[in-house]
């Protein structure tokens, strides 16, 4: 992929996280939607009009320019090393979860009772594992792929199984937008394997959904949870009474 086409490509994930559309482009450059579309479709885009593009979207062109060569050695996973230092510090794990969800700085300092000089210091701390980068005027990009996930052994989830799991399930699960299923069944290896696809899928769909609403201001998103298990089971007292 060549320079300008990782550029364009980064603009349209820019335009897509930001909920912008073409139309807002052309508005903003005074072309017409058309022109717009063919400009983000070829490899002829000038300068000048990167430049534009680039500042609608909050960037100077050389932050764009780094965010497209950032694009294809963002981080998949933590180090265990990396995530045990998350959890030793509440802070700076309230920090990394709120900007891993595009949380920006006053969002962060509205919403929870951290000064300016704690949330930068954690962020500057999140800057130089590189999860992120703090770019001038305390602006976040992340720096995580897509597909980014905590270790599925590591810190963060076994924090989350001693910490967390009793708080999410202390529910009654019977408010709007709340839900709670269990099923049992017996299912063979065949069928197993397909409901685990289908599971992938959910969550990959649950990953769509989350990027699609970060277009959406901070007070019309809700934190949510979802929580997906499998595993051959059966009641523990159903166990003792086995021959």
């Amino acid at each position: 992929m060549s320079e300008v086409d990782q550029l364009l490509t980064t603009v349209k994930r820019q335009l897509k996280l930001q909920g912008k559309t073409y139309r807002d482009v052309a508005a903003a450059l005074g072309l017409s939607e058309a022109s717009v579309k063919r400009l983000l479709t070829s490899s002829t885009l000038g300068i000048d009009r990167m430049v534009e593009i680039a500042r609608l979207l909050g960037f100077t062109l050389a932050e764009l320019a780094q965010e497209a060569a950032l694009g294809a050695v963002r981080l998949r996973t933590l180090t265990v090393a990396q995530e045990r230092e998350l959890v030793s510090d509440t802070q700076l794990l309230l920090v990394a979860v709120c900007a891993l969800n595009h949380w920006t700085l006053a969002d962060m300092l509205a919403v929870y009772r951290l000064s300016e000089a704690e949330c930068v210091h954690k962020l500057l701390l999140l800057d130089r594992r590189q999860l992120i980068h703090l770019l001038p005027g305390n602006r976040i990009r992340l720096n995580v792929a897509r597909d980014f996930d905590w270790l599925p052994d590591g810190p963060i989830r076994e924090y989350f199984r001693t910490e967390g799991l009793d708080d999410f399930l202390g529910s009654r699960f019977e408010d709007a937008g709340q839900s709670l299923a269990f099923a049992h069944g017996m299912l063979t290896e065949s069928a197993l394997a397909t409901l685990q696809e289908e599971l992938r899928r959910l969550r990959a769909r649950f990953a769509e959904l989350h990027e699609e609403s970060l277009a959406s201001p901070l007070p019309k998103r809700r934190g949510s949870g979802l929580l997906l298990a499998l595993r051959e089971w059966e009641p523990a007292a159903f166990t003792a009474l086995r021959r």
